[in-house]
């Protein structure tokens, strides 16, 4: 592993280990995103700058032996975008390249704080432009949900995503039909 990543990862294993809270967790591994964000050119290999043209390209940089983290580099392409989705774990988003779009969502039903499948209202919340070098965090209980992309305007952007396990699923939620499945999260791995 790069030299880099290695310090990364053992970053945020030390902050892991040594923090209780998702809260605190992510509060800590904000600014240690921030700066491997800034020098993801010294560290990303061609395998981690894979787009695909069917949807936003998920690949894996690195990930814990007991699966207790993960980082990806997501690519989007113009005009990419991920359904509207939770993760159930905490995460810290840096940008390296582009800008990245972050769509917040609520819950409104009368019962938001009970974990189910169907009579979910999802209303929009706020909406973030995240730059190069911009970090972003959220946490679980409840869930951050979120649909994330580019703009077709814009320039391809590409993304590390750091996640509290390795993330080979989530929730994605229709607004419409006031529902949400799990669903396989798929990667490539590098």
């Amino acid at each position: 592993m790069n030299q880099i990543l290695g310090t990364f990862r053992d970053s945020c294993t030390n902050v892991i280990n040594e923090t209780s809270t998702p809260a605190d967790i992510v509060r800590r591994l904000a600014p240690v995103m921030g700066e491997l964000a800034k020098v993801a050119d010294d560290f990303l290999e061609p395998a981690h700058r894979r787009s695909d043209p069917n949807g936003y390209a998920r690949n894996l940089i690195f990930a814990a032996e007991d699966d207790t983290l993960s980082l990806f580099s997501l690519v989007w392409t113009p005009g990419q975008w991920t359904p509207i989705h939770d993760h159930g774990t905490w995460g810290v988003v840096g940008v390296a390249e582009g800008l990245l779009e972050e769509q917040a969502f609520m819950r409104i039903d009368d019962s938001a704080a009970k974990p189910r499948n169907t009579g979910i209202e999802l209303a929009p919340g706020g909406l973030v432009l995240l730059p190069p070098g911009a970090v972003s965090t959220f946490v679980p209980n409840p869930d951050h949900i979120h649909e994330t992309g580019v703009a077709s305007d814009r320039p391809e952007t590409l993304s590390l995503h750091l996640y509290g396990r390795r993330l080979n699923n989530f929730h994605v939620y229709d607004r419409q039909a006031g529902t949400r499945r799990l669903i396989e999260a798929h990667y490539k791995e590098t």
